[in-house]
């Protein structure tokens, strides 16, 4: 095996699959062993099936010699975040809380990539129940790119797991940036597809009404491979023409405060580039744009706290502090905040709706800032920094994709962040695939040997 086919693309692992250079088998068996040696840094991983990836790439090595070939998912390596259910094998949530729980059925998406040959490496590391906090008998999922930092959250161990080549891709979750904001952290592309584009049968809640699933890649191809094994439908995804598209740079109130300069600069270049391509780039404005933070706890809290009121009472110790007391936070919302939030999400979904009649596609940074050394507190000031970009697309619904842009003087990754109208995903994946040739992303350039 290359040394470096763990950091290859989906479909290169294919082709070597279908000529013979390489096998499942082989695959899964340096991929464990990658995990063995790094991820004690890392911390990507809660749970690794070992015998149960290498049964599963057995069965796929026969099936693909035999001529039964289930597409191009056949026989890669994935992981799924660990509050998804998978039969037989334990879900923690990266809680004491009710954990482990042991599923009986498969998530739905889950049983969608077995059937497209997909092998299951395990199950990732994530913040408590997907609520902002990291619960310490579990602990923080260390970035690739520098092991001091975070990986970002909650679905932080799915986006280190891929940038630094344990699985081809994973799995994640979204209620207000939770794939995109690790995904920009470690480098990596994250989608957060339209609202109700996967189903969340057989995954945690904790927002209903805001959460989403979708994929962590190390590219855009790659993800659309992926979120079609997660729908089990097919996808027409080619390179999008940038010239002539309309290209929105979204205004978002008291951003300065928290732009870092080298961030401003890579979106910058971008920018630059699409308009050297053709493409028509303007600034927008969208009304009421500086409520979408508050709107969003408005929401997210009380629905949290509704769906964890039994767990809380039966086993408030098994949570930590902080989830503890932001479940405890939500009950303090009232029924007129909550309606009226509702209100507020209608209002600025109807102001999308307006502002892409004149557009085509929205970008912005997808994070501010480079990954921290620590999540920061969903509910404080650095926590509404975190999600300024990323958060008012799981209040409308539109499907969202951070791709990496650029590398700043310490050698971390920033984000750039692609939002197009509702379901028009695989126009999100499309200028993604385009800016992917027109701004190349180091993706190899990782240092592991700061891992050994």
């Amino acid at each position: 095996m290359d040394s470096e086919m763990h950091f290859s693309s989906i479909a290169t692992l294919g082709a070597g699959y279908r000529n013979g250079s390489i096998s499942p088998v082989e695959v899964v068996r340096v991929l464990l062993d990658r995990i063995a040696r790094l991820d004690p840094t890392l911390n990507s991983f809660i749970t690794v099936l070992e015998a149960d990836s290498l049964a599963q790439a057995e069965s796929a090595q026969r099936e693909l010699k035999a001529g039964s070939d289930r597409g191009p998912l056949h026989g890669v390596p994935i992981a799924i975040k660990d509050l998804i259910d998978m039969a037989g094998v334990p879900t923690t949530f990266a809680s004491r809380a009710g954990s482990p729980r042991l599923a009986e059925t498969d998530a739905v998406l889950v049983r969608n990539l077995r059937q497209a040959g997909a092998i299951i490496l395990g199950k990732t590391n994530l913040l408590e129940y997907a609520y902002g906090a990291v619960h310490p008998d579990f602990g923080q999922t260390n970035n690739p790119w520098d092991p001091r930092r975070t990986s970002g959250g909650s679905s932080g161990g799915s986006a280190a797991a891929v940038a630094a080549g344990f699985c081809f891709a994973a799995v994640g979750t979204d209620t207000g940036g939770s794939i995109r904001i690790p995904a920009s952290y470690c480098g990596v592309t994250g989608l957060k597809p339209s609202f109700g584009r996967v189903s969340l049968e057989g995954i945690q809640a904790l927002s209903p009404s805001l959460d989403h699933a979708g994929p962590l890649t190390r590219s855009c191809a790659d993800a659309a491979l992926a979120l079609e094994g997660m729908t089990g439908t097919r996808l027409h995804v080619p390179r999008a023409e940038l010239s002539g598209l309309r290209i929105g740079i979204m205004h978002h109130p008291g951003a300065e405060k928290f732009l870092q300069t080298e961030v401003q600069a890579h979106f910058d270049q971008v920018t630059r580039e699409l308009t050297r391509a053709g493409a028509h780039v303007r600034p927008i404005k969208v009304p009421d744009l500086e409520l979408a933070r508050e709107t969003l706890i408005a929401i997210i809290e009380p629905e949290a706290s509704l769906i964890h009121r039994d767990l809380l009472r039966n086993d408030p110790a098994g949570f930590s502090d902080i989830t503890r007391a932001q479940l405890k936070a939500g009950f303090g919302i009232s029924a007129v905040d909550y309606l009226d939030a509702l209100r507020v999400r209608e209002r600025l979904a109807a102001d999308f709706q307006r502002a892409f009649e004149s557009i085509d596609v929205i970008v912005s940074p997808s994070v501010p800032w480079v990954a921290p050394a620590e999540d920061p507190p969903v509910g404080g000031e650095e926590g509404a920094g975190e999600m300024m970009y990323s958060g008012v697309y799981n209040l409308v619904g539109l499907p969202a994709i951070s791709v990496p842009c650029g590398m700043n003087s310490e050698g971390l990754p920033s984000g750039l962040q692609i939002v197009t109208s509702w379901h028009k995903d695989e126009l999100a994946l499309s200028i993604g695939l385009a800016l992917e040739v027109t701004s190349p992303f180091d993706k190899l350039a990782l240092q592991t040997q700061r891992l050994a």
